[in-house]
């Protein structure tokens, strides 16, 4: 693919994301996913350190990290990212039907 100028296909040309609007819904799902969880991450530890006064568990799953302090932030952990992953991806899903007028590929509406 020839570009000319910054970021715009060459004239006559459409950009791989325009011809392809899968790969536009993988790198905004993707992306949008990955924020959620650095977010989600983030609001995990500082919640973990304002309820127990400790840092989180480096590694849950370590044969040194007690059961009692284990259990729970796995819990908490897979809840939380699985709880942001869906709301990012929500969003995402919303944002790409706004700007091309249907769901993204692989996404259905359930009624």
């Amino acid at each position: 693919m020839s570009w000319s100028g910054l970021g715009r296909p060459a004239p006559g040309k459409e950009s791989d994301v325009a011809a392809n609007p899968s790969i536009g819904w993988k790198l905004l799902g993707t992306l949008s996913a990955v924020l959620a969880g650095l977010a989600a991450r983030k609001a995990l530890v500082t919640g973990w350190r304002a309820t127990t006064g400790k840092n989180p568990p480096a590694n849950p799953a370590a044969p040194g990290t007690e059961w009692k302090e284990a259990i729970p932030y796995a819990l908490a952990s897979g809840a939380a990212m699985g709880l942001a992953r869906m709301l990012a991806t929500r969003k995402a899903a919303g944002y790409y039907r706004k700007s091309t007028g249907h769901l993204p590929p692989g996404m259905e509406e359930v009624t």
